[in-house]
């Protein structure tokens, strides 16, 4: 994930983007530092050794992914330069287990470095961490505002193993966390009552555009306007398109005689995603390489508040991860 720092300095505050890595790498980005919340980052450099190629790859069919055998030191030098994860089982490497390692390498002192806002730990795309107890709660209470407002400030990116029917639309779905052999999964809710409500139903919501089709899949950009565990995901199956590299929730989408439908949710376990032979050729994968597909599913676009009130908001862009721009290649999408 992209990882964008904010900090206080000489009474100014200052965004400064870094980069992280934990398996989803994405390219090098740089930029000067600017007054108030933030600046247009939108130069990055493909890193050496991940030019994409759309052959057979291989024992390296998805450029950008780091190994997973990465010591404490590593990952705190690799996050200037990858993607870490967000969340994770105790004692495994994650960001939030670096962040004081993070703060002492980029000379922050007795600063401490709080994530502001992510995507999931599935996904990549941009992170944004602040050292300054300010700076997160303004940015917070942006968020909020915005969110209550029903104006997106995240848009992620979304390769779906199928093309939605509707071009353009909102997408509203009742969810619910339940625990599963063992698991948490989100589940819909058919018309939820007062009491389901109550009970932590979410009536959420997404806007989603499809840029692009080909090869029976779609390029698709998705705004989030509610907050729900694997929201998006979930959304994307629900219109019968589940995310590519989705190996939690695509077992829920049948197909009999070439038509799709929804499998029941509680009693559908999650499974490796099966790709069906046409697109494992367009994308040069064997059926195994294609069991640890990543998630194609990115937090492209985010939008932090001017320094003023009024000010229009900054917006920070997280180039697509080397695996993602090649599977784009593969089945001739282009990201406008």
């Amino acid at each position: 994930m992209r990882t964008v720092l904010t900090r206080e300095m000489d009474g100014r505050r200052v965004l400064r983007p870094i980069w992280s890595g934990w398996r989803r790498g994405l390219a090098v980005s740089t930029a000067p530092e600017d007054a108030g919340f933030g600046i247009e980052a939108r130069h990055h450099r493909q890193p050496r050794g991940s030019r994409l190629r759309s052959g057979p790859l291989g024992d390296q069919p998805f450029p950008g992914l780091l190994p997973k055998n990465l010591s404490r030191e590593e990952l705190v030098d690799a996050l200037r330069a990858a993607v870490v994860d967000r969340k994770g089982k105790s004692g495994e490497l994650t960001l939030l287990s670096v962040l004081p390692e993070l703060s002492q390498s980029l000379g922050l002192g007795e600063q401490e470095l709080q994530v502001v806002r992510a995507s999931g730990k599935e996904s990549s795309g941009l992170v944004l961490l602040s050292s300054c107890p300010q700076t997160a709660s303004r940015l917070q209470k942006f968020f909020t505002h915005s969110q209550r407002a029903q104006r997106p400030t995240a848009t992620y990116c979304a390769v779906t193993n199928g093309i939605p029917t509707a071009s353009e639309g909102k997408i509203q779905a009742a969810l619910k966390l339940e625990h599963i052999d063992g698991v948490n999964l989100t589940v819909p809710v058919k018309a939820p009552s007062r009491k389901d409500i109550l009970q932590g139903v979410k009536k959420t919501r997404s806007h989603f555009r499809v840029v692009a089709t080909g090869s029976g899949c779609a390029l698709v950009q998705l705004q989030p306007l509610t907050v729900f565990s694997s929201q998006l995901q979930v959304h994307m199956v629900l219109q019968l398109c589940p995310v590519l590299g989705d190996h939690t929730y695509s077992a829920r989408v049948g197909t009999v005689l070439g038509q799709r439908f929804l499998l029941p949710a509680e009693s559908t376990k999650p499974q490796r995603q099966v790709l069906d032979e046409a697109l494992l050729r367009r994308l040069h994968l064997t059926p195994s390489q294609a069991a640890q597909l990543p998630l194609h599913l990115h937090l492209h676009r985010l939008l932090l508040p001017g320094t003023r009130a009024r000010d229009t908001p900054i917006e920070l862009l997280a180039p697509l991860p080397p695996y993602f721009s090649r599977t784009l290649q593969c089945l001739g999408l282009r990201l406008q």
